[in-house]
């Protein structure tokens, strides 16, 4: 398994490492090296179910799953939460068909080169640091889940109030104080390679807790079930 760290999150036409996961979907392991010779793959490398808008990423995979595996593609969700945590919460909130996997130590992360990003007060060097006064600055637009655009904190403490969501100790020893792991989707063809790629790391931070759109994605996705 290569779990070596690279300083910039993977590009078009590089390698993408094999990295091996605990199932939550399923018992067992998950090898991103299952997935070579056979057919494509979107990973999606996620915060943890901790995070309200890494639990709304996953559930739009899943919404786009049927449509990838249309296409040859198959789908995988991989979230920083501990395996059984994550069992927990997938036994009450399920997404049928949506293959996912546990990675509590970021282990993918670092492999894909998905930055840690240190929150300070005023000091920027995107993207391994922000300044809160730039954070206080930025806008999440989410119609029909946010009221107004808002700002990351008071857009993610609206959307924790609205899901419910209770933290727990599992939770809390993967949060790291002062810093958020960025997250992004990777689209491989079957031979393992990256075509094309979606990071909260690219654009300077505009894609802070953005998803892909569908439309983006599925054009993609129509690029390399073609090739």
């Amino acid at each position: 398994m290569s779990t070596s760290s690279v300083d910039r999150p993977l590009q078009p036409g590089e390698r993408a490492p094999n990295v091996i996961f605990d199932a939550i979907s399923r018992e067992g392991k998950i090898a991103l090296d299952d997935f070579r010779g056979r057919s494509p793959l979107l990973i999606g490398l996620f915060r943890g179910l901790h995070c309200p808008f890494c639990r709304r990423h996953v559930s739009a995979m899943a919404q786009l799953n049927q449509a990838l595996k249309e296409k040859g593609i198959e789908c995988l969700a991989v979230v920083k939460t501990p395996v059984e945590r994550a069992r927990l919460y997938f036994r009450y909130h399920p997404l049928p068909g949506l293959l996912s996997a546990s990675d509590p130590e970021g282990a993918s992360h670092r492999a894909f080169g998905l930055p840690i990003l240190e929150f300070t007060e005023n000091e920027t060097e995107w993207p391994h640091k922000l300044g809160m006064d730039a954070v206080m600055a930025m806008r999440i637009d989410l119609p029909g889940e946010l009221p107004v655009p808002m700002n990351p904190p008071a857009a993610g403490d609206f959307l924790e109030k609205k899901d419910r969501y209770e933290i727990t100790a599992a939770d809390r020893q993967i949060m790291i104080a002062g810093h958020m792991p960025l997250i992004g989707e990777f689209l491989l063809d079957r031979e393992g390679t990256v075509r094309w790629s979606f990071t909260e790391a690219e654009e300077e931070g505009q894609n802070i807790c953005r998803a892909p759109s569908a439309e983006e994605l599925m054009s993609a996705a129509s690029q390399v079930a073609h090739q």
